[in-house]
């Protein structure tokens, strides 16, 4: 598979960085007590936090709702998963887990900052580009309604737009029966890529320490606008 990134966005923002971890052989069940304790644990203390300094001041929700508005979109009215999982936690309406996968994709997203998506590779047909939404862009999102994407970074597939910082589709979907996946970092661009590719290798890690397996990543930058796994 090939997956490439629209090289008409590094114009609206030459330090957009887009990370990829493709895991293997991985086993996606129910989060194990450790899991559950330390996301418990991690919300409970970014919640007092939060009282301290609101949501739209944390530095990786603040530097994503900027590019979010540089693209086109209203941060306000579409806010972009980070930022939404976090109003949660300021709200006390934390998490409850769901299955690893997805557990450990919204800790990464709640710890770093960042948006991220993660998704069954069996689920996506040929490759995949990473690009913005126009009028017809949508999908059945997660959250159980159609989801325009206009003017929203967006993944795409042959089949059509299966994932965003968004909201994620209900196609791609990691479930229990998924054992190869492919998780898109919307990374911070005023991180260097030498810590952009230490924030994936400590991701990688510990999803493997979970689910097993193994994992590979990569970055798509202006210098590397296309990548094969």
């Amino acid at each position: 598979m090939n997956i490439s990134i629209n090289e008409l966005l590094f114009e609206t923002n030459n330090q957009l960085k887009i990370g990829i971890i493709h895991y293997t052989k991985i086993v996606v069940s129910e989060s194990p007590q450790m899991i559950k304790g330390r996301m418990q644990l991690f919300q409970e203390n970014l919640f007092f936090e939060l009282q301290e300094t609101p949501v739209t001041e944390r530095p990786g929700i603040s530097e994503w709702r900027k590019v979010w508005k540089s693209f086109g979109a209203d941060p306000n009215r579409y806010r972009h998963s980070a930022e939404s999982l976090m109003r949660r936690v300021a709200k006390q309406n934390y998490l409850s887990p769901f299955h690893s996968g997805v557990d450990l994709n919204n800790f990464f997203s709640l710890q770093y900052e960042i948006p991220i998506g993660i998704y069954d590779m069996e689920k996506l047909q040929g490759d995949v580009t990473i690009t913005v939404g126009d009028e017809e862009t949508g999908y059945e999102g997660l959250n159980g309604r159609f989801n325009s994407l206009k003017n929203i970074l967006c993944s795409k597939d042959e089949t059509g737009a299966f994932g965003s910082p968004f909201v994620d589709s209900k196609r791609t979907a990691v479930t229990e029966d998924t054992t190869e996946a492919l998780q898109v970092f919307y990374l911070r661009p005023s991180l260097d890529e030498q810590e952009c590719d230490e924030l994936l290798q400590a991701a990688g890690k510990m999803f493997c320490q979970v689910s097993g397996g193994e994992y590979k990543t990569s970055i798509l930058s202006s210098t590397v606008p296309n990548i094969s796994i």
